[in-house]
């Protein structure tokens, strides 16, 4: 813990009591036990008190990434972190990501004969595009084998893997095109 001296007496600096996280470019402040309690993930944090819905919750045991958020550039199981874990970090969530975001677009896009579809029922898609978008951040250009490796942690109920899987090449080729127009 940082010290201070002031003269001949000592005092120690205190933590903050206010927590701070950054949500998809906004700072929030929270104030301990009145709006974040000890035992609260930031799944519920983010969901159920900030309303931010695209965030799935569907195990609540980080056994499946639906819940997947991408914090200091790296994706993470919302619902195995504690929102108090969360301070002075920033977070973004699906709806963090512009509208016409190439991982986005190629997910929504997906749908080539002998791969399917990337998205069915939806509860799996936020936590496979935040993974994506975590992935293409450090390793625009990923193989294949990356792409599984990246993914893995990740269920999808309806079976989209190979089309998943294709959406994220897809994406990499926009980043890639993009690049290059610029």
């Amino acid at each position: 813990m940082p010290k201070s001296f002031r003269g001949t007496k000592e005092t120690v600096d205190r933590p903050s009591s206010e927590i701070k996280i950054k949500i998809n470019g906004c700072w929030h402040n929270f104030e301990p036990e009145r709006d974040i309690t000890p035992s609260m993930t930031l799944s519920y944090l983010l969901r159920e008190k900030l309303g931010y819905t695209g965030l799935k919750v569907s195990c609540d045991e980080g056994a499946c990434g639906a819940c997947t958020v991408i914090m200091d550039g790296k994706p993470v199981l919302s619902c195995m972190i504690l929102a108090v874990e969360a301070n002075g970090h920033e977070i973004i969530t699906i709806e963090g990501l512009e509208k016409d975001d190439p991982v986005v677009e190629a997910f929504a896009e997906q749908c080539e004969p002998g791969y399917g579809t990337a998205l069915q029922c939806g509860i799996c898609t936020p936590g496979f595009v935040m993974s994506t978008k975590a992935l293409l951040n450090e390793n625009p250009l990923p193989t294949m084998a990356e792409v599984k490796d990246a993914l893995s942690g990740h269920i999808c109920r309806c079976g989209c893997y190979a089309g998943v899987a294709q959406a994220v090449m897809h994406a990499s080729e926009k980043i890639a095109n993009k690049g290059e127009d610029s």
